[in-house]
């Protein structure tokens, strides 16, 4: 298929990116990665009368300063995979980003484009939760900082402003006696995730003692979503099925809501596990 005609600006900062967004309202789309933007284009699905390059408007690569980890938005998927940085301070994003797409998808895909795609079965989406993250936008009024549990607002919607932009997006650093795990569900490789779990646990420094723990799921609502804590207890099975019993995932073609239930519940045990295994290294 083609594409249907559009405009191109290519836009040399973030600055300019954003006046462009504001002149031309609805009418402008942000291309970053191109990954999730251009199969739309070619189905019809979006009908962008301007298309908005950042490419060009930021070199920076990933940074650590005061344990939080600073992903620019334009950070590859395959840069995620391959930098040390991340694979020290985030391995769980490092490991999750193995899942997503194919080695295509991953050399051009950017990490703030998947976070404002707000796809509900993101491997990033749901990493952003479980660690915590926060994402930088920036808009006509300045810059603001959104926590990503703030972020997605429903089926590949977000709580952005339309002239807003994701300039950053800030991780708090792995501590001490913290574990990790991603598990995921597809029905092929390079498929959309059916579920896919992301787990943080942490152990208290000097005891071990179990600190706290986060749970975040894709694939079981119209967003990617955060575990209760309350339901958290120190049994992972236990743990698993209080969640699951919280949730309430709709039938569609790639299987039923009680599988995906079902299967939430199996891996939020299997991370939980494997988590606190490794917290305890």
């Amino acid at each position: 298929m083609v594409a249907p005609a559009f405009e191109y600006a290519a836009a040399g900062s973030y600055d300019e990116a954003v006046r462009l967004l504001a002149e031309n309202g609805e009418e402008a789309k942000i291309l970053a990665g191109g990954q999730s933007l251009m199969p739309m284009l070619n189905l019809r699905l979006a009908h962008p009368g301007l298309l908005i390059d950042i490419n060009p408007a930021d070199q920076r690569g990933p940074s650590v300063t005061d344990s939080l980890l600073r992903l620019p938005a334009l950070t590859r998927h395959r840069v995620v995979l391959e930098h040390d940085l991340i694979r020290q301070h985030c391995p769980l994003l490092a490991d999750a980003i193995r899942y997503v797409g194919n080695v295509r998808v991953r050399n051009r895909g950017t990490i703030a484009g998947s976070l404002a795609h707000a796809d509900p079965t993101s491997e990033i989406g749901c990493c952003a939760l479980a660690t915590g993250a926060r994402v930088v936008a920036l808009g006509p009024a300045g810059e603001r900082t959104v926590p990503a549990s703030d972020l997605f607002a429903g089926y590949w919607s977000t709580t952005l402003d339309p002239e807003e932009i994701i300039t950053d997006v800030l991780i708090p650093a792995a501590r001490p006696r913290q574990g990790w795990s991603f598990q995921e569900m597809v029905r092929r490789t390079s498929d959309f995730a059916i579920v896919a779990v992301a787990v943080i646990v942490n152990l208290a420094e000097r005891s071990g003692d179990p600190a706290s723990a986060t749970v975040a799921l894709a694939g079981v609502a119209d967003r990617v979503v955060l575990a209760d804590p309350e339901l958290l207890t120190g049994d992972p099975d236990e743990s698993a099925a209080r969640i699951a019993d919280t949730l309430h995932p709709a039938d569609d073609v790639h299987a039923s809501g009680a599988y995906r239930r079902r299967l939430a519940r199996v891996l939020v045990s299997r991370a939980l596990r494997e988590a606190a295994a490794r917290a305890a290294l």
